[in-house]
């Protein structure tokens, strides 16, 4: 319908928090991309907090598309994060026959733990969709706990690089092309935090960043969603992980200056500026 790229971003919106589509939405356009959103559920807050309002929107998933289908639309890129359920993933394998191109890069984040914890809402059937579902990623982007899960390998919180091999391999044996597990600790180098990306083509590398802070909610949505515009610009892969890195340690770095609550996530508004112009394709 136009010249300018377009992302389908399928996740929830939480109205508070910065996590999801409202972190999704500001990174992506800001990188020069059209951002349309696809909700899979509503929230007031994201559940981190202690009370939170909630609508599931897996029902009207399918109506709330069938316009786009009118309308003829289709996606340079197609980005899928947290998903609730198996129906729900049945919906996101739908949407990305509908309205991919040949071209069209699918990013999926597999949101199913952190830290060694799987999430309450992981089951073992969810799990099996999930797994499905990154057979179709062009580019996966894992957590070391999600990356364990998906390929059953036993959780090591300070992975070797064989570990991470064997699991990259795996995955790719599942079908993803490219995959970056991120939140890799060095045990012995605890100021420092690293992301381990696998090509289709079998190279590797690992590469650290600075690790600032506690844990905070919605950074893993801010580093797929980096990852996601970069992909779509046709910025390489392993720029784009030292970007999106880059970008959260600053966006903490601020998020501790203001002295922010953890679940508020990042503070990254004030640095939106800087994505484009490190990007490698002028607007």
């Amino acid at each position: 319908m136009n010249k300018q790229k377009k992302i389908a971003v399928i996740n929830d919106f939480s109205g508070y928090g910065r996590c999801s589509l409202t972190v999704s939405i500001p990174i992506i356009s800001a990188s020069g991309i059209q951002c349309c959103p696809v909700p899979t559920a509503i929230f007031s807050n994201h559940t981190g907090y202690n009370d939170y309002f909630f609508d599931d929107y897996t029902d009207k998933m399918r109506l709330y598309y069938s316009k786009w289908e009118k309308l003829g639309l289709k996606f340079n890129g197609i980005y899928s994060g947290f998903l609730g359920s198996e129906r729900q993933v049945e919906i996101v394998e739908e949407f990305i026959k509908k309205f991919s191109l040949p071209e069209t890069i699918i990013i999926i984040d597999p949101v199913m733990g952190d830290n060694g914890r799987i999430y309450a809402t992981l089951t073992r059937e969810l799990c099996k969709k999930l797994r499905q579902l990154a057979a179709v990623a062009d580019i996966l982007t894992p957590n070391i706990t999600e990356a364990c899960i998906l390929t059953g390998t036993s959780y090591n919180e300070y992975p070797d690089e064989k570990t991470l091999l064997s699991i990259a391999h795996k995955l790719i044996s599942i079908g993803s092309k490219n995959i970056v597990i991120t939140g890799i600790r060095n045990g012995s180098n605890s100021s420092s935090i690293g992301n381990f990306i696998f090509k289709q083509d079998g190279s590797y590398k690992l590469l650290s960043s600075p690790a600032f802070g506690n844990g905070r909610a919605g950074t893993g949505d801010v580093f797929a969603s980096v990852i996601a515009a970069d992909a779509v610009n046709g910025d390489s892969l392993e720029k784009s992980v030292v970007k999106a890195a880059k970008f959260v340690s600053e966006s903490i770095l601020l998020s501790d200056e203001q002295q922010l609550p953890s679940q508020d996530g990042l503070c990254f508004e004030g640095l939106l500026g800087t994505l484009l112009c490190n990007s490698d394709r002028k607007l």
